[in-house]
Formats: C-alpha cells, structure tokens, sequence
C-alpha cells in the first residue's frame, strides 16, 4: 500500500465512523471556546466541561472576566489543574482582547499566540473550530496515532503537524482532526490499547508497534 493509498484508507474510514464531528468542548462564542481550550491543556475535554458552566456564569466575555481576581478564577477552575497559571493566563488575555482587539477574539495565529497562556494548539484549534479557518490541532491522539500509522516519525508535535498538512486535503484538516482524536480514544488508546479493534493500525501501522503490542 503506498502513502497516498494509505491517507485515502484513513480518510474513508473515519469518515465512515464519524460522519459528524461535534466539537468536545462546550462553548458559545470564540471567546468561551478560547478559554475553555486554554484550560483543557493536561486536563481532559469533560472535566473541563463541568467546571466552563461555573466559569462562564460569572464570566462569559472578557469584560466580565477581568472584574474578577485572578484568585477568585483559580478558584473556580482548580479542578483542572494547572490553575496558577492558567488564571492569569485568563485574565491577561482578557484584558488585552479588550486593549487590543475590542473585546474581540482575533481571527490570525499572530494575535492570538501573542496572548498568554495561548500556545500554538490553542490557537490552531481556535481557527479551525471557531472561525473554520483551515488549521490542525496536533493533540496528544494525533500525535500518537501519525506514528502508529507510519504517517509521521513521531519526533515532534511540529512535525506530527507538519506532515499531516502536507499528507490531507486542507479542505479536510478541520474535520479530520477531530475524526482522529475521536479514533484515537475509540479504537487506539495510549493505555488499554485493544489492537484487534484498531483496524487503521493494523491494515497501515508500522510493523514495529503491531508486533509490540502482539
């Protein structure tokens, strides 16, 4: 099976799995989707979605937000972790939207990896979920799987990004992204992995990982 044969296989067999792809994070607005996206770094998309509703009743636009302490945000959202940082990340990028951008979250990966604690996956999923501007996210999933699949080397996430933006369609990158992270917690976990019922793996993986796993 060549390379373009096996980026075909994936492609028409995720689509055949999820034809839609609901965006796991809870939000409303490219601002809510922004903090809930900065929170679920090291955490996971349902945690985070029981701790935004709390969050956003006090605070769903930047202008409410920074009327609150960054202590007062800490405290809501400890249960994520990381919550020092991401609290002032919060609150900072709250008034600088409001400085800079009038209360407004910037459409270009320039302006919103200037903001703090917004890293490039941050704003890539940004673009691609709230403005469906062509991006892709590269998660913890996407770069294992890039790997699993002999699509990537798995050295680095920006490489893992790299060759998926040179290998799909970039009318499919927004979609597809979210196809992969939903495969990749169905059918080809890092822990728990199931090989049997990981049919991408096993029909273009690399050998190494398949027999590592038999």
């Amino acid at each position: 099976m060549t390379k373009a044969e096996k980026v075909q296989f994936v492609i028409q067999t995720l689509e055949e799995l999820y034809p839609t792809t609901p965006i796991p994070l809870d939000h409303k607005d490219p601002y809510t989707l922004l903090i809930a996206v900065l929170l679920s770094a090291q955490s996971t998309d349902a945690r985070v979605n029981t701790i935004t509703p709390k969050l956003f009743e006090k605070a769903d636009n930047p202008y409410d937000m920074i009327k609150l302490t960054v202590e007062e945000i800490r405290e809501i959202i400890k249960p994520v972790g990381l919550s020092p940082m991401k609290s002032k990340g919060i609150y900072g990028l709250s008034q600088i939207l409001i400085d800079k951008h009038q209360g407004e979250v910037p459409a270009n990966f320039d302006d919103l990896e200037a903001l703090p604690a917004v890293g490039h996956k941050t704003a890539s999923v940004v673009m691609a979920q709230a403005f469906n501007i062509p991006a892709f996210p590269v998660d913890t999933h996407i770069h294992r799987l890039m790997y699993r699949w002999n699509l990537s080397n798995g050295k680095s996430v920006a490489q893992t990004e790299k060759d998926a933006k040179r290998l799909f369609p970039k009318e499919l990158w927004n979609k597809l992204h979210l196809q992969i992270i939903y495969y990749g917690r169905e059918y080809s976990p890092a822990r728990g992995w199931n090989i049997e019922n990981d049919i991408i793996t096993t029909t273009i993986g690399r050998k190494s990982v398949i027999n590592a796993k038999k």
